[in-house]
């Protein structure tokens, strides 16, 4: 009997460190998403299984082109996973097709080939000037996707982290980065 409550005790102390270690960096360092719907075709299907970073934007700002997660606008209790478009300060329009950033006085048609399926026409008309701490996202498969077109822009507070890695399909595992513009 003493040898059984010896073993208990040793599981529950390898259980108890495990879970100390596991938790803060589940909670607090990365996180698993799982993909659902097309609004980040071709670059993200349904299913993929991604893991968030959630320390980076603790210290700097989200990049355009990143990949994000963040809390849903309209229902905080959904998570959605969008590109960056625009950034703090940005006016940013949708018209006759193309992505437009304007930004200390310059206008440039967002070049965004690398990550989209070609051609790629956005559909709306919208002209949006962004506030500090908010950023405008789209999503990749611009047909199918509700976004800063539809809801506005997101704030700050409401990203939970960037995209860093596809864990799932094996075959497509890969690090997850920014397109240079």
């Amino acid at each position: 009997m003493k040898s059984f409550l010896i073993f208990i005790w040793e599981v529950t102390k390898v259980v108890v460190i495990a879970l100390l270690i596991v938790v803060p960096i589940r909670y607090f360092v990365f996180q698993p998403f799982i993909v659902r719907g097309q609004s980040m075709e071709p670059s993200f299907s349904h299913g993929d299984y991604l893991i968030i970073e959630q320390v980076s934007y603790r210290f700097r700002a989200p990049e355009r082109g990143e990949v994000i997660v963040f809390r849903y606008p309209n229902d905080p209790s959904h998570r959605y996973i969008k590109r960056v478009i625009g950034l703090p300060g940005e006016t940013i329009e949708v018209k006759e097709g193309e992505v437009i950033i304007y930004s200390n006085n310059e206008m440039n048609v967002l070049e965004e080939t690398e990550y989209l399926f070609s051609p790629t026409f956005t559909s709306g008309e919208i002209r949006i000037k962004l506030s500090e701490g908010e950023y405008f996202v789209l999503g990749d498969n611009r047909m199918a996707s509700a976004d800063s077109r539809r809801w506005g822009a997101i704030s700050e507070r409401d990203i939970i982290g960037r995209t860093l890695i596809r864990a799932w399909p094996f075959v497509a595992f890969a690090k997850i980065d920014a397109p240079e513009y």
